[in-house]
């Protein structure tokens, strides 16, 4: 893949505007290299700004993305300026022109939007983030019928590579029995995890149906010159940005 950005392939309304930024195209040094839009990860503020404003450019955003302080929570907030810089792990809006967005190295970001185009909201869901809730709190402030929502699941960390331990695995299967689905045995005597099996099978127990869930093909561990991956570079490295918006149907 060589591209600046992955726009989701989902039947979403025209008024939907969703991208997926990868590391492709910004100013960062390495080991940021090159497009990091995070501004807690020890890259020169600098270079993040000018990323972040490259963005704003590249994708014609109607405002600055409310960018949200992450803390692998379940807490949901209106993409509104008052909430920016907020901790939170998600953010919703049923107005055009708000910018919801989400930033991930491993992690998986899940964009929702209503199939006629009233509302939109993206979640940073981690592991930690997928057993507590994120997307049943997503769902929740959202409030709309899961019959009429789509989601798409954004590049994380494949099964192919995210090894946890037996805590991990017990956790999902107390809360869910069935996310023993989404466990394989590893060589190191541990587990690896489907992250997307995992945020399947919960939007699936809130209602939403299997066709209109869209995305999950990429491995960002994998694919070292599209994305940034934590469990592959450590703490020394960038971020994407999973954006999505309303645009004036005016």
């Amino acid at each position: 893949m060589n591209t600046l950005f992955i726009k989701p392939n989902w039947p979403a309304p025209p008024q939907v505007r969703a991208y997926t930024s990868t590391r492709q195209g910004g100013v960062s040094q390495s080991p940021f290299d090159a497009f990091n839009l995070a501004q807690h990860v020890e890259d020169q503020e600098a270079d993040v700004s000018q990323n972040r404003s490259l963005l704003q450019i590249h994708l014609q955003l109607p405002n600055e993305p409310i960018w949200l302080t992450q803390v692998h929570g379940t807490t949901v907030l209106p993409a509104t300026i008052k909430n920016k810089e907020k901790e939170a792990d998600a953010s919703f809006s049923h107005q055009s022109k708000q910018v919801c967005a989400v930033m991930t190295a491993d992690c998986l970001p899940v964009l929702f939007c209503h199939k006629e185009g009233s509302h939109v909201a993206a979640a940073h869901a981690g592991w930690r983030g997928l057993l507590n809730g994120i997307l049943e709190a997503t769902m929740h402030a959202l409030a709309l019928p899961p019959e009429q929502l789509l989601v798409w699941l954004g590049p994380a960390i494949g099964p192919c590579h995210f090894e946890v331990g037996n805590e991990v695995r017990d956790a999902f299967i107390k809360k869910d029995p069935e996310a023993h689905k989404a466990f394989s045995p590893s060589p190191n005597q541990r587990w690896l995890a489907n992250l997307y099996l995992l945020a399947k099978q919960t939007l699936q127990k809130q209602g939403i149906q299997p066709a209109s869930i869209y995305g999950g093909e990429y491995c960002t561990y994998c694919d070292p010159s599209s994305f940034y991956s934590y469990r592959r570079d450590g703490e020394k490295t960038g971020r994407m940005a999973s954006l999505i918006w309303l645009n004036d149907t005016n």
